[in-house]
């Protein structure tokens, strides 16, 4: 049997967004066109770096646009030329009007990174890591309120390590994600699958992650192991100016295995013990 071809606009900014696109490229989805945030400054420079999905969209001949806001009217018509299908949004980092996400016939699909309602917002993946004992993801319809579109598809991941470190899931959250978004697609577009609304009375929300919510110095061994693991990119668990970049969990004790002391190369817990003193959980 065929594959169906389905004409759609990604948008999307990060490597979240990049990972989306390679599962899609897999299965013979290639977006007519990639809208990505704007590109920034990076480092302690003024020379400003593309967007992962930019660089992706060049590699690969994919046709990008870089809009600072989707509020103007030129945007709009652009995309109506595109005659999509459907819009599908994974990690874009703006707000989508309902003049642009209402445009293609089978309106904008979203992949979230959570058993919704639970954990709406920017950091769903966090946010499980540090406070639940399972990961899912969701398919979800945009809406104008953040996060709060009829849901369409869910699914929950088989994670060996629990916590997971971050990145660990990140990965296996960006596949299944994708993979449930190629599953649903066709029968989205045909209409045979039908958004279910959430239960607001169960919704939970994430909020920004500041450098404070990293420090375990008080925390359990159990709340410490999940930053270690939750915060593993940025911004680091830490005690004082001790980063802690790698623990487990022995006899209900954590126990650290490597550390980043200030002004210094990571290293093993025990080499740093050789000249400060052991923290104890």
């Amino acid at each position: 049997m065929k594959k169906q071809k389905i004409n759609f606009v990604f948008f999307g900014t990060s490597e979240v967004s990049v990972g989306t696109l390679d599962v899609l490229k897999a299965h013979g989805l290639i977006p007519t066109l990639i809208v990505s945030a704007e590109d920034k400054p990076k480092g302690r420079g003024v020379a400003l770096s593309a967007t992962p999905s930019k660089i992706w969209a060049n590699i690969h001949g994919v046709p990008i646009i870089q809009p600072i806001t989707l509020a103007g009217e030129e945007t709009r018509i652009q995309l109506a030329k595109e005659n999509s299908s459907v819009f599908i949004v994974v990690d874009y980092g703006k707000l989508i009007p309902k003049n642009i996400f209402e445009l293609p016939p089978h309106k904008t699909l979203n992949v979230h990174y959570s058993l919704l309602p639970k954990w709406r917002g920017a950091s769903p993946i966090h946010a499980t890591i540090l406070y639940d004992n399972e990961a899912w993801v969701s398919i979800m319809e945009i809406v104008e309120k953040l996060d709060q579109g009829g849901i369409v598809a869910q699914e929950k991941l088989e994670v060996l390590e629990w916590p997971p470190r971050f990145t660990a899931l990140r990965e296996l959250m960006i596949k299944h994600g994708a993979e449930l978004l190629i599953k649903i697609l066709p029968e989205w577009i045909s209409g045979t699958t039908k958004p279910v609304v959430q239960d607001e009375s169960k919704a939970t929300y994430t909020k920004k992650i500041l450098k404070s919510d990293a420090d375990i110095t008080g925390d359990s061994a159990e709340v410490a192991l999940r930053k270690v693991r939750a915060f593993e990119i940025r911004p680091r668990a830490r005690i004082g100016n001790l980063i802690i970049t790698e623990a487990h969990l022995e006899s209900d004790k954590l126990v650290i295995d490597r550390v980043i002391p200030p002004s210094k190369k990571e290293m093993d817990y025990k080499d740093y013990l050789r000249g400060n003193p052991k923290i104890i959980f």
